[in-house]
């Protein structure tokens, strides 16, 4: 259905955006450290560190690098490697070159930025090794600590070493908040970017949800949804309805293609509206035949009279309707009860159709029935026959069938809806009809 299809371009625009957002958050790393490694170098060179200072102008030179590189290459996966790893190893290499970690200032606290980055552009399980790594280091920056840290030879004051302190923690603690608020902030976009796409989509299904409803009953709509196979149903007792327009294909010589189909869409829209009126179900239009079924849902125990004063209306519609009038449109329908066969054909575009002899019988009703005239078989009459007026029977020759009795319809009994028929099998008190049997 399209839901899959607008679901899977959902999930390829969020991978890009998160893609993206990864490649943003490590650019964004990159430029923060290379400002910081800018005021460490003149920190370090004005106090006379100069080995010390020669780390900070190496990591830049190669952190430049890789950033020229990825833009030119596009690799984002080597970016990542090198940026990371300097991440990690300069802050140890200078913590080395200066002495322990007391008197550089805990400037190893800065490798912690790698396992971080990794989490925030890797995911958690990337992040793991760089973790690791992180540990092993600061393991080995303690061993060498203990053995071979010296005190003071490098002429750094207590008070310079708590600068520097203050200093690493400070500017470390500003580029992890603002890394992660970066982030935060931009899932927080794609969430909402997310949450207008979903709401689109749900737009959507719900525009599908009611083509199919247009095509379909609810019930067998709701099957297919559920992603049932073939459907096929043996309904015991419905009530079949054709309705066929008359003088319409003559019409159509004169009017023009947006005349016509302008006329048809008044005509079976108002037939549609009717259906709904009560509550039977349209099955389709053929050109200008509409057929439509009462019984197949079993909400209704009445659905032959509901056929029948959908008849009724449907003729008095095209009669009346101010738009029809001056065609001179006129309407016959066939009504016919009985046992159907009901299921969906197609796999790209469903039909949803009834088979069997109430079909055809209805289907030949209309094919004899004059202009505004509405005929019915006999089990149709004699259900619904104390509520409604019909003319003396009559006699037609069915091919393959033989002889067969129908009558003709011609109006609702006066009264609050006498002669109901119930599955029951039981018929409201009404009056004895004046109409031969």
């Amino acid at each position: 259905m399209p839901k899959l299809t607008n679901t899977k371009v959902g999930d390829e625009t969020s991978y890009a955006q998160e893609d993206k957002l990864h490649k943003d958050l490590l650019i964004f790393a990159c430029a923060f450290m290379n400002l910081a490694v800018v005021l460490w170098l003149a920190i370090y060179w004005l106090m006379g560190l100069h080995f010390s200072a020669n780390v900070p102008i190496i990591y830049q030179v190669i952190s430049v690098a890789s950033l020229v590189h990825f833009l030119k290459t596009k690799k984002f996966e080597v970016f990542r490697f090198v940026q990371l790893s300097l991440f990690l190893f300069v802050p140890f290499i200078m913590q080395w070159s200066i002495g322990s970690s007391v008197t550089a200032s805990g400037v190893m606290l800065w490798a912690l930025l790698a396992p971080i980055g990794a989490l925030v552009v890797s995911g958690w399980r990337d992040s793991v090794p760089w973790f690791i790594a992180y540990m092993v280091m600061t393991v080995i920056s303690g061993v060498f600590d203990y053995y071979l840290g010296s005190g003071g030879e490098n002429g750094m004051s207590m008070r310079t070493i708590g600068f520097f302190f203050a200093l690493n923690f400070g500017v470390m603690s500003s580029i992890l908040y603002f890394l992660v608020r970066y982030f935060v902030v931009a899932m927080d976009k794609i969430k909402t970017q997310l949450d207008q796409q979903h709401q689109l989509l749900a737009e959507e299904q719900k525009k599908s949800e009611r083509v199919l409803l247009n095509v379909l009953p609810n019930s067998i709509a709701q099957r297919l949804k559920n992603h049932q196979g073939l459907i096929a149903d043996g309904h015991a007792d419905v009530t079949v309805m054709f309705a066929d327009l008359v003088n319409f294909t003559q019409l159509t010589e004169s009017l023009s293609p947006e005349q016509m189909v302008s006329l048809l869409n008044t005509i079976f829209s108002g037939f549609d509206e009717l259906c709904e009126k009560y509550g039977v179900e349209k099955i389709k239009t053929i050109g200008d035949a509409y057929m439509a079924v009462g019984g197949l849902n079993r909400e209704r125990s009445d659905y032959t009279s509901d056929i029948a004063d959908l008849a009724l209306e449907m003729r008095q519609l095209v009669i009346s309707h101010p738009e029809l009038t001056k065609y001179g449109l006129g309407i016959h329908t066939g009504i016919a009860t009985g046992p159907v066969v009901a299921g969906v054909i197609g796999t790209k575009r469903f039909i949803y159709d009834l088979w069997g002899d109430t079909v055809n019988i209805a289907s030949r009703l209309t094919d004899e029935a004059v202009q505004d005239v509405i005929q019915v078989d006999k089990t149709t009459y004699n259900r619904i026959r104390h509520g409604y007026a019909f003319e003396p029977p009559a006699t037609i020759h069915f091919k393959g069938k033989g002889e067969m009795v129908m009558y003709r319809l011609t109006a609702r009994l006066s009264g609050d809806a006498p002669g109901r028929f119930s599955t029951t099998g039981t018929f409201r008190t009404a009056p004895p009809s004046s109409v031969p049997e």
